[in-house]
Formats: structure tokens, C-alpha cells, sequence
């Protein structure tokens, strides 16, 4: 089950293995950082800190939900679309940490947190997105293994980038000018991709997940025409996932984009080097920290993936003096020079085709 495999691999890193199959030594370059993020008791779980803003998160989705009830029938309700996109990427990020087993103890809780935030309130196959995101940390920016630069709608190398033709080829040309806008699809995508995901998974699990995922629709598709005149509600629910998917492809652009691509026939990397180079982190105050999830300690995230979010910024001064003393770049820049590199990769994978 691919919660399963999460919490297996996001113990292997608690304990200071890279993962199944690892061959890390006891005096790799990461044994020594371990040891001190344990030190300060990083790993420790805050499940009081998830459980008050899981509360938090919901009590503000009931409060724009109420709010769209009292405006009624009008096109101010598109107005709630905002901070009802707003809402469910805070709820994406709880789903991600339900996912990474940094919530809660019991893996079975675990997996019940990330249904009902993933499935149930945003429509989104949490073993899906598990599967995906798994793999993505075990080699991040691998063109082979990792399935966020494999081949999509947008590519990620210029060999990838050769093999277009027809309308891929004129996308790829202009992937870096159509990277935000496609970013408004994405809302919808996700959930398309979630249920495509459904006939992987084992049949009892397939009942499930299809059940939360229809449930959410269900519900979804009522509140809007409970409130709004059908047509209405299809511009309401356009213009929500919309924003809803440039929110949350924004707060996972910076991360990883025009970063280190591991050379497949190269030498392997040790967990440290595999992590830290092709990651990136993005400095900011309370609102960057806010708006990106605590996500933008990416770096920190990668090395300790089972760490809880609130912790990452605590372990970024041990990261980054442990990374300085052995010579290894840290990346780490402003938001708007994250997209600008990202969208600079971008532009020059596409560059051979124009």
C-alpha cells in the first residue's frame, strides 16, 4: 500500500538509513547531522501543534462555507473562491504531512488523516499522490525514478525535450511563458489523475478511496447549487479550482526546478548529496512561510522527510553549518528568484526547439 511504503520509508530516515535497499555507512556525511537533529529532538512527532491547525483549517472552511450560504445566489460568492483555494492548499499540506507519517503514531491514523484531507475534502487519491511522491524523495529530479521530471505536459531536459512532436513540441518551445497558466488546470488534473489511480489499487482499497472520492464530488456539486443558479456554480467551481491549482503548483514549483539532475549512468549519491543538491529553499518571513506551506525549507524537508513542518525551520542552522564544514552547497534563495531560476531551466530546455 503506498501509505505503508510512506511510513516505511519516512522510518528508514528517522532511524538514518536512506531507505530500503540503502548501503549508507555508519560514517556517512549524514550520520553526524542525524545525530544532532536528534539531539534537539527534531524527529519528535507535534501532533498537538497538526491537531489545533487541522482544527484551525476547519473551522475556516466552515466559516467560508457559511459565508457563501449568506451571500446567496450572486456573483460575490466569487469572491470566497479566493480563500476557499487558499483553504485547501492548507488542507493539501496536512494531507502531505499524513503522507510523510509525521502526524500521527499509528500508521492506520495516519492514513485516515490523509483520506479525509485528500479524498474527502479535496477530491484528491491520497494513494495516488503517496505513490507519486514516494518515489519523487527516493531520487528527486532522477530522470529515470523520479515521476516529477519524467515526461508530461512540460519536460524537464533537453534530450526529453528532442523527442517532442506536434503540438508537445510547440508546448515545450513555450513550456516556460505557459508554466503558470497551465498551473490553473491543475486543480482539475489532480483529480482526473486520482481517479485513473483508482483501477491500481487493490480492490478493498479501490472501494474505498473511489467512495470518498464520489462522496466528495457528491458534496461538492450540492453546496454549489444548494447556494448558486447551475450556471453560477460551474464559474464558481472553474475559477475555485483554478486558483486552487496555481496555489498549490506555486508552493511546489520552487523546490526543486532548475536544481542538480542526477546523471542516471553516474556514480550513486549518498543520501545527503542526493537530497541537498537537488533541492532548493526559499528565505522568507511568516508570510512566505505560510503561503508555501513551511515547504520552503525544502532541503531540510528532503533530509528528514518524517520531520514534523513546524520543526524545519528549527533544523535549517544545523543543515547549513553541517553542509558549509563539509564543502557541499546549500541552495537557498528569494521567492520570485526561485520561479525566475526554475522558469530559466525552463526556458532552456525548450531552447533547442525554437
Amino acid at each position: 500500500m503506498p501509505q505503508a511504503v510512506a511510513a516505511t520509508v519516512a522510518e528508514h530516515i528517522r532511524d538514518g538509513s536512506e531507505g530500503p535497499g540503502s548501503t549508507q555507512a555508519p560514517g556517512s556525511d549524514f550520520a553526524p547531522l542525524l545525530k544532532a537533529v536528534r539531539g534537539q529532538g527534531l524527529l519528535e512527532r507535534r501532533t498537538g501543534w497538526y491537531a489545533a491547525g487541522i482544527a484551525v483549517n476547519l473551522v475556516a472552511l466552515g466559516a467560508v462555507v457559511t459565508g457563501m450560504f449568506l451571500l446567496g445566489d450572486t456573483w460575490w460568492n466569487l469572491l470566497l473562491a479566493l480563500p476557499l483555494a487558499l483553504l485547501w492548499t492548507r488542507t493539501a499540506f496536512y494531507g502531505h504531512d499524513a503522507g510523510h507519517a509525521q502526524i500521527t503514531v499509528g500508521r492506520k491514523a495516519g492514513r485516515v488523516v490523509g483520506l479525509v484531507h485528500a479524498n474527502l475534502l479535496l477530491g484528491m487519491n491520497e494513494a495516488w499522490w503517496n505513490d507519486k511522491h514516494v518515489r519523487h524523495h527516493a531520487n528527486p529530479n532522477h530522470v529515470d525514478k523520479d515521476p516529477d521530471v519524467g515526461v508530461g505536459a512540460l519536460v524537464w531536459t533537453q534530450k526529453q525535450a528532442a523527442q517532442r512532436e506536434g503540438f508537445a513540441r510547440w508546448l515545450t518551445r513555450n513550456q516556460a511563458r505557459l508554466f503558470f497558466p497551465m498551473l490553473l488546470l491543475e486543480g482539475i488534473a489532480l483529480k482526473i489523475y486520482g481517479f485513473q489511480f483508482l483501477l491500481r489499487q487493490p480492490v478493498r482499497e479501490r472501494a474505498l478511496s473511489g467512495l470518498l472520492l464520489t462522496g466528495h464530488l457528491a458534496l461538492y456539486a450540492a453546496l454549489l447549487l444548494t447556494v448558486m443558479s447551475p450556471g453560477k456554480a460551474l464559474v464558481f467551481a472553474l475559477v475555485h479550482h483554478a486558483l486552487f491549482g496555481l496555489h498549490l503548483g506555486m508552493a511546489f514549483a520552487p523546490n526543486h526546478k532548475g536544481m542538480e539532475m542526477p546523471d542516471p549512468d553516474g556514480d550513486r549519491w549518498g543520501h545527503l548529496q542526493r537530497q541537498v543538491l537537488t533541492s532548493r529553499n526559499v528565505r522568507g518571513a511568516f508570510l512566505t512561510d505560510w503561503l508555501l506551506g513551511g515547504l520552503n525549507y525544502q532541503i531540510e524537508h528532503h533530509l528528514f522527510p518524517s520531520m514534523p513542518r513546524p520543526h524545519l525551520r528549527l533544523a535549517q542552522p544545523l543543515v547549513k553549518a553541517h553542509c558549509a564544514a563539509i564543502g557541499m552547497p546549500y541552495a537557498e534563495t528569494g521567492i520570485v528568484e526561485s520561479y525566475r531560476q526554475a522558469l530559466r531551466h525552463m526556458h532552456e530546455v525548450g531552447e533547442p526547439l525554437r
